[in-house]
């Protein structure tokens, strides 16, 4: 599979110098396999079980294995490959490599990137079965999942060293299976303690009592960054127009029908959010007039007076000491163009931007997104809507800290 067929979730695949490695080139093949992009970080260590050689033919991709790479590291290649990854997945994991981890040491490009990168870590140790039990690697276990690291076994059986007991790594089958079902478990806490209101789906606008007007909106992009943002540790509020999709777990969802009640629900529950995310797609105008009774099929034509709704992005980015606030922008032209126009006009925080379709955006399991604000873009390719809203909340959270470390120090100056 090459590269550009590849749209799932980015992992950054660290290796580290234990006999377990040779597991490792089976592991990428059964990632990609699911549609995952790889990238393979060797330890020097992990180098001298397996060749670099081996992790790039299986990866498609130049094996990362050295901090002072003068090529990648020109263009602080170290920063992009820890902001790249969805998923940090070490594996196998010395008891040398947890030791560093948990100093918080940047001795390596790995340790480096899991210092440097605000995307969920996955450990799978691998170590002899006394080095697993020693209460040093064990007090080193605790203090990494109480920081929210993820650890994978190790497995029980026989070892390299002829020894029995816990210290082997997990199969690659099971660690893939982990991945791909388990996503809330490996979540990252980039948005911990913030309150998230977020908008989803279409409205309806009723013409009479059995017609309306809507749009083709899903509302699968909104409820995946729901669930984004509460993997990362949010309190959530999803107002939402009608669509049949489940409401994420630990997610309070206000039901809306139209426009205005789309306005009025974010509005009673706006006043102390931290981050407003506007992805709903909400009728620009609604009928003036809503017949009391069905319209009867009489004339060749039927006209109908539309007038404006109420612009809800727009209201809330207007508040004062609003929230943090994004807001989406559908396009079938002009897609740079018309989202920045709407981004300053509106007075945004941030805008992601998509083209939409009858083959593209709406009513599919995959989107892509341009995202702007202020003095930056990021493109967020072809992918699952929950790989990107992932993505795209970790760009969120990313820009909202910047925001409030440059408001305090101008308050601090």
């Amino acid at each position: 599979m090459s590269e550009s067929q590849e749209s799932g979730i980015r992992i950054l695949l660290g290796v580290t110098g234990g006999v377990a490695a040779y597991k490792s080139p089976e592991l990428v093949r059964r990632l990609r396999e699911r549609g995952a992009q790889v990238q393979v970080v060797l330890t020097p260590g992990a180098a001298r079980f397996v060749s670099p050689l081996t992790f790039q033919a299986v990866s498609g991709r130049r094996v990362r294995d050295d901090l002072w790479d003068e090529g990648a590291e020109a263009a602080m290649g170290h920063i992009e490959l820890a902001r790249w990854a969805d998923l940090v997945l070490v594996a196998p994991a010395t008891a040398h490599f947890m030791a560093s981890l948990t100093a918080g040491l940047a001795d390596g490009l790995l340790s480096t990137l899991c210092l440097a990168s605000q995307a969920p870590v996955l450990l799978a140790p691998a170590m002899n079965q006394a080095m697993w039990q020693h209460p040093s690697v064990q007090a080193n276990r605790r203090v990494l999942e109480e920081r929210g690291v993820r650890i994978l076994g190790p497995a029980q059986g026989d070892q390299a060293c002829g020894e029995d007991g816990p210290g082997r790594m997990v199969e690659p089958d099971e660690i893939v299976d982990t991945v791909f079902a388990e996503p809330v478990d490996i979540g990252s806490q980039s948005l911990k303690g913030l309150r998230t209101v977020i908008t989803a789906g279409p409205t309806r606008e009723p013409i009479d009592p059995v017609r309306y007007i809507t749009n083709r909106s899903s509302g699968k992009m909104g409820y995946a960054l729901a669930a984004a943002a509460r993997r990362a540790g949010a309190d959530v509020v999803l107002v939402s127009g009608p669509v049949a999709v489940p409401t994420p777990r630990g997610v309070r969802r206000v039901d809306v029908e139209t426009a205005e009640e789309m306005y009025a629900g974010v509005h009673q529950c706006i006043g102390d959010a931290d981050i407003f995310i506007g992805c709903a797609a909400i009728s620009d105008y609604k009928p003036d007039c809503i017949a009391e009774q069905k319209i009867k099929r009489t004339g060749s034509t039927l006209n109908l007076q539309m007038v404006r709704s109420p612009d809800t992005l727009a209201s809330v980015a207007a508040l004062e000491g609003r929230p943090f606030t994004v807001g989406f922008a559908a396009e079938t032209q002009n897609l740079r163009e018309n989202a920045r126009h709407k981004l300053i006009n509106k007075g945004l925080d941030m805008i992601a931007a998509n083209r939409v379709g009858r083959d593209c955006g709406f009513d599919l399991e995959t989107n892509s997104l341009t995202v702007l604000w202020e003095g930056g873009e990021a493109v967020l390719e072809q992918a699952p809507k929950t790989v990107v809203a992932a993505r795209l909340i970790q760009l969120i959270a990313e820009r909202y800290r910047e925001m409030h470390a440059e408001l305090s120090s101008t308050q601090a100056g």
